[in-house]
């Protein structure tokens, strides 16, 4: 299959030679019986911490991008609260995340720069919070966040929209559901070799699929 091919481009890389704490954040979401399901590769990727301002970082490349018609606008609306959804189909493409560890909040800042095959890539920031009803906030700006809830399917790790609000000062506003996309889902899947799959999927109730992207990556080495 092409898709195998080129995962076998990425070499498994050597453990990290950082000093990790534990980290039991994730972890405390799920049930026991969840968490044992889930492969060892992802045990460790979801159960270390990094000082204040570390950051790790994972690089691969898109496999799959899809938009419907109503989901490239969606897209392209979604720029006016600072773009947390990618924007362009671009496949066979390299990309990179990084995690980065930020005490002041107590949770990290995910940054996605997607590669295009024209112009200047595509840079994607949010903050993963662990607080509110489910125990897991994202937020990606402008006062707009979303809860998640974290549950296992299979042998992957999932991150699915529980709820979306806009946060005025100390307030947090539900949004209703005319105005939120439907729902989101993320998934992170083991591949084995030190890599693993991270796709993105919104389904809207009306309009059905309006997004979905698919990236392999691994750890970076210095």
């Amino acid at each position: 299959m092409a898709s195998a091919s080129r995962i076998s481009k990425f070499p498994a890389a050597p453990p990290s030679s950082d000093k990790l704490l534990d980290d039991h954040r994730f972890r405390a979401l799920l049930s026991d019986d969840d968490w044992g399901r889930l492969p060892l590769a992802i045990w460790r990727r979801f159960s270390k911490r990094f000082a204040d301002g570390k950051t790790v970082v994972y690089v691969g490349e898109v496999e799959e991008a899809e938009f419907s018609g109503a989901g490239w606008w969606l897209a392209q609306l979604a720029r006016l609260i600072g773009g947390p959804l990618p924007t362009a189909a671009d496949c066979n493409v390299p990309a990179i995340v990084t995690v980065t560890e930020d005490a002041a909040s107590g949770g990290q800042i995910w940054t996605r720069i997607y590669a295009r095959h024209h112009g200047f890539p595509q840079v994607i920031h949010s903050a993963k919070r662990f607080g509110g009803p489910t125990g897991l906030e994202e937020y990606v700006g402008c006062g707009i966040a979303m809860a998640l809830q974290v549950r296992v399917d299979g042998q992957a790790l999932q991150f699915c929209s529980a709820g979306y609000f806009l946060e005025i000062g100390k307030m947090r506003l539900p949004l209703p559901a005319s105005l939120t996309p439907g729902a989101l889902t993320v998934t992170h899947a083991d591949l084995g070799g030190d890599q693993f799959r991270f796709t993105l999927e919104i389904i809207h109730p009306r309009f059905g699929r309006l997004i979905r992207q698919s990236a392999v990556f691994r750890e970076a080495t210095s």
